[in-house]
């Protein structure tokens, strides 16, 4: 049977994402939506990067761009990405540009355009992938980018309409545990953060939920019930 499994922002961790994954066991008919923020403060985006083009020869893998992705591609001068400027660098831009040999001509073309080629948003079943956000008054058709992912949870949204479901990441959560409410799971589980951690959320066939998760240290948990961490604030 197989099996699919959504993973929170990277943020360079190379080690914490190897590890989920070899905890993962993954085959060559599971699927993995990764929603975003491969990029910056961690200490290897550019192993990250490598990690999951070598994950897509082998299953299916689907990217979000998030936030610091796109900062990253301003920062290299590629047209309709939000560049911040020097700020980028305070934001984690430093480790990145580190990890590729300090210059932004050192980054390979096939990073550079397996970002540009990330989705917006994923849709499977009654689950939508996105990095940060929806405004669930509107089609996800008119999402706008600032939406998707820049703005951080308020953790008062309401349920998307017709029993829909967000996975989404961005808004770290610092107790290392998602957050779970109506129609929302957050799992942004803040990995570059000491005591910080990697998540991926199994979503099984039979609507079944669990958590796996790993740190940079190279540690490994679960898998949980997801209905652990519901309502927790």
């Amino acid at each position: 049977m197989s099996r699919f499994f959504a993973v929170s922002d990277v943020h360079g961790c190379d080690v914490a994402l190897e590890t989920l994954l070899t905890s993962l066991d993954l085959r060559e008919d599971d699927g993995l939506v990764q929603l975003g923020d491969l990029c910056d403060r961690g200490p290897d985006t550019a192993r990250v990067i490598d990690l999951l083009i070598a994950l897509g020869e082998e299953i299916d893998v689907k990217v979000i761009l998030g936030n610091h992705d796109e900062m990253f591609l301003g920062a290299l001068g590629r047209p309709g990405f939000r560049d911040v400027g020097p700020n980028w660098m305070a934001f984690g831009g430093k480790e990145t540009l580190e990890s590729y040999g300090g210059l932004p001509g050192d980054v390979p073309a096939e990073h550079i355009r397996f970002l540009e080629n990330a989705a917006g948003v994923v849709e499977r079943g009654r689950d939508i992938f996105v990095h940060a956000m929806i405004d669930p008054a509107l089609p996800l058709s008119e999402q706008s980018p600032a939406t998707l992912r820049w703005e951080k949870l308020t953790y008062e949204e309401p349920p998307p309409p017709n029993g829909r479901r967000v996975v989404c990441g961005h808004t770290a959560q610092a107790s290392g545990e998602p957050r779970v409410w109506p129609g929302w799971c957050c799992i942004d589980t803040k990995v570059y953060a000491p005591g910080g951690w990697l998540t991926a959320l199994e979503i099984a066939e039979d609507g079944t939920n669990r958590v796996w998760q790993a740190n940079q240290q190279g540690d490994a948990r679960g898998p949980f019930d997801l209905a652990r961490f519901e309502d927790r604030g």
